[in-house]
């Protein structure tokens, strides 16, 4: 039994660290899927076990160690995200961009709370890990992270704990503090309400599979060379374009290739890439040749990728953070 053998002075080191890290992982991957910050999911999860450890003597397992931590996750999530910023990607600003011929215009730092994508390697479940089947790819797609974060706080945790971990809404009301019949009238307002925002769930690939991975090699090689015929070829007709921190996007492959082609591209060498992957989409560590021919990190871009081609493409640029937070070097 959790608990066992400590004091409310001195809990049980051994017996806390064995009851609760195997949920660390997924604890993380819910954390971020409130809030759509790895930085501040990361915060989150360190404050959620720092809770855990000053309640864990007198926790004496009233209740399964797993409900009992996502109940203060999820509390301690839901009290972070009151008083701060939605966090959003150019798309959540409006449609997309009429003119893709001129320089895309970009928000000052502070002006918008952007989306942050997540390290895959973050969550990657290890050998015979019994969360790794809660830790779903398809609940941290980027389109999904983003649309959840318009609902309200508690809807948005009602979605997840329900439609995602699967609690009941017995369990989720308990871990909420509030009813079953609060839970069923949540839900159903947040179902429709992402139905509204969240766009149609295409078949997206893994980052492991062979197609995934030749897109996303002709996507990087397009941009190392310089080469807008190779990015054509790798691009739906349908494909969307995104940057943070720039509020214009652009819808259709004719605009976005139009836009990368006269503004982004630049010369061949400008870029380098390193493959990776992110919010269980292929994705790439960006660096960018400055003044002195140096590159430098820029950011992580990370694609939707289908059958038929690159359908997504989001970028985050101007955050060398994001490259040190993936595990990469400031030099390629």
């Amino acid at each position: 039994m959790a608990g066992r053998g400590s004091t409310a002075a001195e809990p049980n080191r051994d017996g806390f660290a064995a009851d609760t890290e195997p949920y660390r992982r997924e604890l993380l991957a819910h954390c971020y899927r409130m809030v759509g910050s790895a930085h501040d999911a990361e915060d989150l999860v360190q404050e959620t076990y720092l809770r855990a450890w000053r309640a864990y003597a007198g926790f004496e397992g009233r209740a399964s160690v797993r409900s009992w931590l996502y109940r203060i996750a999820t509390n301690v999530c839901l009290t972070a995200v009151q008083p701060r910023r939605m966090r959003v990607l150019p798309s959540g600003l409006g449609g997309p961009a009429e003119d893709s011929g001129r320089r895309p215009s970009s928000l000052a730092a502070g002006e918008v709370s952007w989306l942050e994508p997540l390290p895959d390697s973050w969550i990657a479940p290890a050998v015979d890990d019994p969360a790794a089947t809660v830790i779903a790819r398809e609940s941290l797609r980027l389109a999904l992270i983003a649309s959840l974060q318009h609902l309200p706080a508690r809807q948005r945790a009602m979605l997840i704990l329900c439609e995602v971990l699967a609690f009941s809404a017995a369990e989720t009301a308990e871990i909420l503090g509030t009813t079953r019949a609060a839970v069923k009238s949540g839900l159903q307002r947040a179902r429709a309400r992402l139905a509204e925002l969240r766009p149609e769930p295409g078949e997206s690939l893994e980052p492991t599979d062979e197609r995934a991975r030749a897109l996303l090699d002709g996507y990087i090689a397009a941009f190392e060379r310089s080469d807008a015929g190779l990015l054509e070829q790798v691009l739906r007709t349908d494909a969307t374009l995104e940057a943070t921190p720039f509020r214009d996007w652009q819808a259709g492959r004719v605009r976005c290739l139009r836009l990368l082609d006269t503004h982004v591209m630049g010369v061949s060498g400008d870029w380098r890439m390193v493959p990776t992957a992110a919010n269980g989409q292929p994705a790439a560590v960006i660096y960018r040749r400055d003044a002195d021919g140096v590159p430098r990190p820029d950011g992580i871009v990370v694609l939707t990728v289908t059958n038929t081609g690159v359908s997504q493409v989001v970028a985050f640029h101007h955050n060398p953070g994001l490259v040190a937070l993936f595990g990469f070097p400031d030099a390629p």
